[in-house]
């Protein structure tokens, strides 16, 4: 249990002091990982103070977590060379012509899932989707946070499905089984929460009157959003797609009078604004590489599995099991690959059927990175809403709506071909 605790003392720095003060922006998340970091490092024993630093860096330097960064340097220097250029206003004013007013909500809700089945990350869809979101919620009154939050929850969907997500592929090769056997399962499990979202964005967005746009829509300006789009519903790697993003704004602004070095200073400034996104993501990884050093994940495996009894014991385990692993690791596809060993053997000992099996654990691990307020895709919505995450979780349906379904799947044993 010790070597869980510095994600204890993360949780109640960042998430119980922002609950108790009733003010999300008073504790800095990057001081909670900060404290929870040198935490970590001081409790860890058997090895001199170099040492645990060199496997805290360790952590921090994972090749996820660098990957993570360069999608986060592209991002932000796409979102403001986009912005620079007029891109997302004239975007948001595209978006407003074409959904009617009460269909807001839930065409940014399907637009999400869409491009999230199609680019098979909720992080590519997240960049993509959120300024525009965050566009449209300044233009109708629409509370930003909520408004992201919409888009946070259809990432998701599409993070869960698609056959080129990272987590599909995890969950599927864990287990031995066929993407497509498990996506038919999965859907079967996730679909009635989708429908029940898209229902209440529906009846939200029913008195929803948008401001008509104050001026005329200058189509080369979406441009590079389509060009974001299409390239990555294409299935091109989310780093190709920015970096096109960028050589489209860049083209499109010269066209239409933008300054060269306006566009340069602006994709500047969002590098520079993704300074706390990067530094977050580097403690958070050196943080939870000590929680694995330290045998706290080895310790949930054999909590959870020593006392299953039967079918339904076997796959609410594997779910808890997937679900601390994500709290623990903050990356879905690393939760599945840690967990996925033990779920293949629980899985095997109670007959359970694997493609039922590869689903839960894809579900439930997306579950958990689509709440947790240190999350990659929670942390790059944040930013690039400017608004704190805990206020974007408190704004979430379709997560919760998921793992409500996913629970009911196995209390229920759904779908009954498959349980």
């Amino acid at each position: 249990m010790k070597a869980l605790s510095p994600l204890a003392v993360f949780l109640c720095l960042y998430l119980v002091v922002s609950l108790l003060l009733n003010d999300f922006y008073k504790m800095p998340i990057t001081i909670a990982f900060l404290v929870s970091s040198c935490y970590a490092i001081l409790i860890t024993r058997g090895i001199k103070l170099e040492e645990r630093i060199h496997q805290f860096s360790v952590g921090a330097s994972n090749k996820n977590i660098l990957l993570m960064i360069w999608i986060f340097i592209m991002a932000g220097a796409f979102a403001q060379g986009a912005k620079a250029i007029g891109a997302i206003d004239a975007t948001v004013n595209l978006t407003l012509q074409i959904l009617p007013d009460n269909l807001l909500l839930a065409g940014i809700f399907i637009a999400a899932c869409f491009v999230s089945v199609s680019v098979g990350t909720s992080v590519g869809t997240i960049v993509a989707l959120t300024p525009v979101a965050v566009g449209l919620a300044q233009k109708t009154g629409i509370d930003v946070a909520f408004m992201t939050a919409v888009v946070v929850g259809g990432s998701f969907f599409g993070d869960n499905l698609s056959f080129i997500s990272d987590t599909t592929i995890a969950a599927t090769r864990t287990q031995d089984c066929q993407m497509r056997d498990k996506f038919k399962v999965n859907l079967q499990i996730i679909l009635p929460a989708a429908l029940i979202v898209l229902g209440i964005y529906i009846v939200q967005g029913s008195s929803i009157q948008a401001s008509p746009a104050v001026s005329q829509i200058e189509w080369i300006k979406v441009i590079p959003y389509l060009v974001v789009l299409g390239t990555a519903i294409a299935g091109i790697n989310v780093l190709i797609v920015l970096l096109l993003g960028i050589i489209a704004t860049g083209i499109v602004g010269l066209a239409t009078g933008t300054p060269l070095f306006g566009w340069i200073g602006a994709m500047s400034q969002g590098i520079i604004g993704m300074g706390e996104l990067i530094i977050i993501t580097l403690l958070a990884g050196g943080m939870l590489e000590l929680i694995r050093y330290n045998g706290g994940i080895d310790y949930i495996i054999q909590a959870l599995t020593k006392r299953v009894n039967g079918k339904r014991g076997a796959e609410l385990s594997i779910a808890a099991l997937v679900s601390i692993a994500n709290l623990c690791t903050a990356n879905n596809t690393i939760a599945i690959i840690t967990a996925g060993p033990i779920a293949r053997g629980i899985s095997m000992k109670y007959h359970l059927d694997k493609r039922k099996v590869a689903s839960i654990l894809d579900t439930f691990s997306c579950l958990i990175q689509g709440i947790i307020p240190y999350g990659a895709q929670m942390l790059m919505a944040a930013s690039l809403a400017m608004v704190s995450p805990l206020s974007i979780v408190g704004n979430l349906y379709y997560p919760f709506c998921m793992g409500i379904c996913a629970i009911l799947a196995i209390i229920l044993r759904f779908p009954k071909k498959y349980s």
